[in-house]
C-alpha cells in the first residue's frame, strides 16, 4: 500500500498535464480543478448543446442569431453548475481512490466546499442574464446539487433519491437547458425528447454504481445499485432503455417528418449490445470489468446524442 506521501506524488505527476497544472496554479490550486473533473466537461456540454440545436436546427440564420447566448450559458451549465456540483460532491465524500473521471484524484483541499457553493452561485447570478427557462432550470439543479451532496440531507445516500435526482437534472433538464438559452417555447415533440433522457438516465446511473460497490458499502451509503444487487441493477438498467426509446419514437412521430428515424433503433441497438453481455457476465466481472462496462454505456449515450440530433435536428 502506498504511504500519503506516495498518493500525493502520484496525484500531482501522474501525466504531464497534472505536472504543467501544478507548476502554473502552484500549492492545492490546480487541485480544485482536477476535482471540478474537467474530463467530463465534454460529455455534459455535448448533452447541453443537443438541446440547443434542436431547438435552432442548422439554420444559419438562427445559428447567427442565438449562439453568443448559447455559448454563454453552455459554459454557466458544464463549469459552474456541472464542475460545481462534481467538486462539492467530493469535498464530502472525501474519496481517495479513482473516481469517476478522475484517475488518482489528489486529496480534496481544505476549502473545497465552500469553493464549490461560491461557484454554483456564481453561475446561478450569471444565470439570470439568460432567458427565464435557463434560469429556472439552473436554480432547480443548484438545490438538488445541495441536497444530493451536502450534509445531514445528502440524498446521494439515500437509494432512489439520488436516482431521481440524477435522471432529471442530467437526463431531462440539461438539454432543456439548451434549448432554453435561445428562449423558444418549448414544443410537444421536443418535450417528449427531454423526459425520453429521464429513463435513459435512469439506466445509466445504476450502472456507474456497480463497479465500486464494496466501497459504497464500507462508506455506508445506501445507493440504487447496493439496494437494487447487481442482477437487478442490469434489470433496471435494460427496461428503463427500452422505455426512453419508446419515449424517443413517440417525439418522431409528432416531429416534422425527418427520414434518418431509423438511426434511433441503431443507438437502442447500441445500447442492448452493451448491457447484454455485461447482464450475462455480471457475476465472473471484476470491479475494473464493471468500471469498463460503465464507459461503454457512456459511448452508447453519445451514440445516442448523435442518433438524436440528425433525427430531429434536420429538418
Amino acid at each position: 500500500m502506498n504511504h500519503p506521501t506516495d498518493s500525493a506524488r502520484r496525484a500531482r505527476e501522474l501525466n504531464r498535464i497534472r505536472r504543467l497544472g501544478y507548476r502554473l496554479f502552484p500549492g492545492d490550486a490546480f487541485s480544485y480543478i482536477l476535482h471540478m473533473r474537467p474530463a467530463e466537461w465534454p460529455i455534459m456540454a455535448a448533452h447541453t448543446a443537443l438541446g440547443y440545436f434542436l431547438a435552432v436546427g442548422f439554420h444559419a440564420s438562427e445559428l447567427a442569431a442565438t449562439w453568443p447566448d448559447a455559448l454563454f450559458g453552455l459554459v454557466i451549465w458544464v463549469i459552474f453548475l456541472n464542475g460545481g456540483t462534481l467538486a462539492i460532491n467530493t469535498a464530502y465524500d472525501r474519496d481517495t481512490g479513482d473516481i469517476g473521471y478522475l484517475v488518482a484524484p489528489p486529496d480534496p483541499p481544505r476549502r473545497l466546499a465552500a469553493f464549490s457553493i461560491a461557484l454554483m452561485a456564481a453561475g446561478q447570478a450569471l444565470a439570470f442574464l439568460l432567458p427565464p427557462g435557463f434560469t429556472v432550470a439552473y436554480a432547480i439543479c443548484f438545490v438538488l446539487s445541495l441536497l444530493y451532496s451536502v450534509p445531514p440531507i445528502r440524498l446521494k445516500a439515500v437509494a432512489g433519491a439520488d436516482w431521481i435526482i440524477n435522471m432529471w437534472g442530467f437526463g431531462t433538464l440539461t438539454p432543456f437547458a439548451g434549448w432554453a438559452t435561445t428562449g423558444q417555447p418549448l414544443e410537444n415533440w421536443a418535450a417528449l425528447v427531454f423526459l425520453a433522457f429521464c429513463p435513459l438516465f435512469a439506466a445509466l446511473y445504476p450502472l456507474t454504481q456497480l463497479y465500486q460497490l464494496e466501497v459504497d458499502r464500507e462508506r455506508g451509503d445506501r445507493t440504487l445499485a447496493l439496494m437494487l444487487g447487481m442482477r437487478r441493477s442490469l434489470q433496471v438498467a435494460i427496461f428503463s432503455v427500452i422505455l426512453a426509446f419508446a419515449g424517443l419514437a413517440a417525439g418522431a412521430i409528432l416531429a416534422p417528418a425527418n427520414r434518418l428515424w431509423p438511426l434511433l433503433i441503431l443507438a437502442c441497438a447500441a445500447w442492448l449490445a452493451v448491457l447484454g453481455p455485461w447482464y450475462a457476465r455480471r457475476d465472473s466481472m471484476s470491479p475494473e470489468q464493471h468500471q469498463r462496462g460503465m464507459y461503454l454505456a457512456l459511448h452508447a449515450w453519445a451514440v445516442t446524442d448523435i442518433a438524436v440530433l440528425l433525427c430531429f435536428a434536420f429538418r
